[in-house]
């Protein structure tokens, strides 16, 4: 019974952890497999190779050309000092162990700017044959250059590069892992979070660079995503194509008042505003000119145009004017009824006058009964009717000369004015259609 006993504890002793660890001589202070690559011979080459998938794009700052991701990084290498035989321990062909028991691979990210605070994976897989494996989640803060070009309408791709920090490509050698349509397939599953940006494509290549005089092997992984742009039409494009619609519509207004011009120069600062928050959306240096800021400074340009038209014509009007009120002043001087040159007064007076000299002569020799006739009494009333009948011409003649001053011809000035302002809307018109339409041309050709 005791024999069955020890035989049952062997059993189970050797289809535990701890028998492979037995044999292997896994130590936390073992320098065999902590201090130094696991090989036995320096002048092997370890390989090691990578495989990164893309489970979101968080953020991208164009401001700062920053790229914010999360990614699982996974790592598979051999270990020349690991190996035995699954049959001897009840068929195990692997185990996990701590990190901190193993070398690892000294990979950085050449673009990431901040280490990930994250805890990183404590364990690591190890096969029977030797191989190595690790897995790692990071939130990488990495740089990428953007192109702004054709800012919203744009498509980014950045680079996460993987190389060792210490070892020349004769010691450590990486090596990718996937094609890239399959690379591609695989973070189109895995992808949770997009936000503003749609995952496209990820593909990797392998190039050699050589940094502080030895070469190194960088695998690199490229990342294309398109943005997310009806935000932007929704809150920029189209407000001010708004504004540019409510400039053209100023021309209906009359340019006989301040009106047009105070409200052209509030529709100006609201596209200045428009134009400062760009600014603090696109970043302060780039290689070209975006698309979207010579969309506004665009409609800057004409709405600027419009308003130094408007003030011309204003001013053209406005000199006719004043010609054209000196004139009626002199006229009205001229046929004021009250003025003492006017010959017609003169003689209206002087009829008045002497119907009321000879009622006043005829009153000192005797006193008409009433309803009597004279001859002087006649004479007066014949006079008292040419005068209402010379008033009432008069007064035709002022209705006849006021009539035929509002149907003159408009001035001068205002002629040039109407011309200028009807050929400048037709600029205006043609500029606007053709500089859309070559924009947004621009815009379409490149974004696809």
């Amino acid at each position: 019974m005791c024999l069955n006993l020890l035989s049952e504890t062997e059993d189970a002793y050797k289809c535990s952890y701890e028998s492979i660890l037995k044999i292997l001589d896994l130590k936390k202070n073992s320098d065999k497999y902590v201090i130094s690559r696991p090989v036995k011979d320096y002048r092997s080459k370890t390989w090691v190779y990578v495989q990164m998938r893309i489970y979101a794009i968080l953020d991208m700052r164009e401001a700062h050309q920053m790229f914010f991701s999360y990614i699982w990084v996974y790592l598979k290498w051999n270990n020349e000092h690991i190996r035995w035989d699954p049959k001897q321990f009840c068929g195990q062909e692997y185990i996990l162990i701590p990190t901190k028991y193993l070398w690892i691979p000294d990979l950085t990210i050449e673009e990431m700017t901040e280490q990930d605070k994250a805890t990183p994976s404590t364990h690591l897989k190890i096969k029977n044959s030797g191989w190595i494996e690790f897995r790692n989640d990071e939130v990488v803060e990495s740089t990428c250059k953007m192109e702004v070009y054709r800012f919203p309408f744009d498509i980014q791709s950045c680079n996460i590069s993987f190389k060792s920090i210490m070892h020349s490509d004769s010691e450590l050698s990486l090596l990718e892992y996937t094609e890239d349509s399959e690379l591609t397939e695989e973070s189109r599953q895995t992808i949770q979070t997009q936000f503003e940006w749609i995952f496209i494509s990820m593909s990797e290549r392998k190039k050699t660079i050589n940094h502080f005089g030895f070469n190194q092997t960088v695998v690199v992984y490229t990342i294309s995503m398109k943005r997310r742009s009806v935000l932007y039409i929704a809150n920029f494009l189209l407000p001010v194509l708004f504004f540019l619609c409510l400039d053209f519509a100023s021309f209906l207004m009359s340019d006989t008042g301040g009106e047009k011009v105070g409200f052209k120069v509030t529709v100006l600062l609201a596209v200045t505003v428009m134009q400062l928050i760009l600014n603090d959306i696109l970043p302060p240096s780039s290689d070209k000119i975006p698309l979207i800021a010579i969309y506004c400074i665009g409609i800057f340009t004409l709405m600027l145009l419009s308003l130094l038209e408007t003030i011309l014509v204003m001013y053209l009007i406005d000199k006719d004017q004043t010609s054209t009120d000196k004139k009626e002043e002199n006229q009205k001087l001229i046929e004021n009824p009250e003025d003492k040159h006017s010959p017609l007064p003169c003689c209206c007076t002087g009829i008045k006058k002497r119907i009321c000299c000879a009622s006043a002569a005829k009153e000192d020799e005797s006193f008409p009964k009433e309803g009597c006739s004279s001859p002087h009494t006649e004479v007066s009333l014949v006079m008292e009717k040419v005068y209402e009948e010379l008033s009432e011409m008069k007064k035709s003649i002022t209705l006849l000369s006021s009539s035929r001053t509002e149907d003159e011809k408009p001035g001068y000035w205002t002629r040039v004015a109407e011309k200028i302002d009807k050929v400048f809307i037709i600029f205006y018109i043609l500029s606007v259609l053709l500089f859309l339409s070559v924009l947004f041309t621009l815009w379409n050709i490149d974004g696809t």
